[in-house]
């Protein structure tokens, strides 16, 4: 580029896929010669497996269920005689509560805990998306909107990280001469760049978020289910107005604080 196509410095343009070197089309496609072959598809044979060793067991489950006449739990947990009713009955049945309904519990909270470690770029629409929610049922109706959304937003950000091709040799707008932007900023909004290209590691926490999200969803629509509730307990909330040492009249947990 000439003088004032650009403000980047010599040393930042010669890291740049567009000159730092001939530019294969096919690589921005996916497409790229390797050797063994083997080595090259060895995460896809891995996922294959996974996914095969997964349906394998469900599939055996099944099987062995419909053979000996027998139902499915009404809830996936590994200690399937472990209720609400035990949470308060020693340390130990404590601890088999928590693996069972953890997230159950605490999963709304996980979830908004994840969105803080989401690209700064994409952290204010997850807060404005989420900021005049209060009340648990309010959450509850706008969750599946909120991971269609994330869905949405992980698909765009993949979409970021690839950028345009290289082949057209044309650079992005904010390394221009009249854009204010470095590579420090570029690299914190996240924007498609051919000398600080996006992190695709990031996505890791997006994936992560989503995964919450998606979980969270199928436990808000456990919690309308009567079977679930009787096992893991309701996630009803109580009124904030409410004095500390009047919670035992609603909350049927017997209350350690007060109880002199």
């Amino acid at each position: 580029p000439g003088e004032n196509e650009t403000k980047v410095n010599l040393e930042e343009l010669k890291t740049s896929v567009l000159y730092s070197g001939p530019v294969d089309p096919a690589e921005w496609v996916g497409l790229r010669k390797s050797y063994p072959l083997l080595v090259y598809l060895r995460n896809n044979l891995l996922m294959l497996a996974i996914l095969a060793f997964e349906v394998t067991i469900y599939r055996h489950q099944e099987y062995y269920r419909c053979r000996n006449n027998l139902t499915a739990p009404v809830t996936k947990t590994i200690f399937h005689d472990i209720t609400r009713a035990h949470l308060d009955d020693g340390l130990v049945n404590c601890v088999k509560y928590f693996i069972n309904y953890f997230f159950y519990k605490f999963g709304l909270e996980s979830s908004l805990t994840l969105v803080v470690s989401v690209p700064l770029s994409c952290l204010f629409v997850h807060v404005f998306f989420l900021k005049f929610l209060r009340r648990r049922k309010a959450i509850a109706e706008i969750w599946p909107k909120y991971c269609c959304f994330l869905s949405c937003i992980i698909t765009f950000q993949y979409f970021l990280c690839i950028g345009i091709p290289p082949a057209p040799c044309k650079d992005y707008p904010w390394r221009s001469g009249n854009a204010n932007f470095n590579s420090n900023i570029i690299k914190w909004l996240y924007f498609p760049d051919f000398i600080v290209r996006p992190n695709p590691v990031f996505l890791v926490y997006d994936f992560m978020l989503l995964l919450c999200a998606s979980l969270q969803r199928q436990t808000f629509e456990d919690e309308n289910k009567a079977a679930v509730r009787i096992m893991a307990g309701d996630n009803v909330e109580i009124c904030m107005n409410l004095d500390a040492a009047s919670f035992s009249q609603h909350n049927p947990v017997p209350d350690f604080i007060h109880c002199r």
